[in-house]
């Protein structure tokens, strides 16, 4: 084999050993499980707590970074949806390892009213298991939604996000509906 060749089939090893650990993580997670209690500051500093939220539901949806195509079209797509989450009960909450300042510009930038929630240390993304991926120098948590029940239990997993993000907010609402 080759040295480039090499340096690929490496680079194969490791993503599909980190997806695996990936993976793992997601299955000490199951369905049915209680919701791992956080606590993490918003865009405007102030913290915010999964236990803020009992009787309600709870879509905690993890992205990437603030102010890319992709995040931005995600939120969008809460922000547009957000009457609909509230009159099923519901309250959106992001999460990002991107810093509160950082949150409180993309929210200002994209007119964003709910809440994003600064996980840098990433101690909520790795309690949901969420897998964390590098690019270069920069660290940042997958596409993956989490809907909370009212009493705390997780009641879905969406693990892979559709990578274009048509009817996530659709899917999240009918999943609700159907658990009254």
């Amino acid at each position: 084999m080759k040295p480039s060749g090499i340096r690929a089939a490496s680079a194969i090893l490791f993503f599909a050993s980190s997806l695996c650990a990936a993976n793992a993580l997601a299955a000490d997670l199951p369905v049915g499980s209680p919701a791992p209690t956080f606590t993490l500051p918003s865009q405007d500093n102030s913290p915010i707590s999964l236990g803020d939220y009992k009787g309600k539901w709870v879509v905690l949806y993890f992205y990437p970074k603030d102010k890319t195509s992709g995040c931005t079209k995600e939120a969008h797509n809460f922000q547009k949806d957000l009457d609909k989450f509230k009159a099923a009960n519901a309250v959106v909450l992001g999460v990002s390892l991107d810093t509160a300042d950082s949150h409180k510009s993309f929210c200002t930038q994209e007119s964003l009213t709910f809440k994003l929630l600064a996980d840098p240390e990433h101690k909520v993304v790795d309690a949901y298991g969420v897998p964390v991926m590098t690019h270069g120098d920069m660290k940042y948590a997958m596409r993956q939604t989490f809907l909370i029940s009212p009493s705390g239990k997780i009641v879905k997993i969406w693990p892979e996000v559709d990578k274009d993000l048509n009817g996530q907010d659709d899917a999240i609402l009918a999943t609700i509906a159907s658990g009254k």
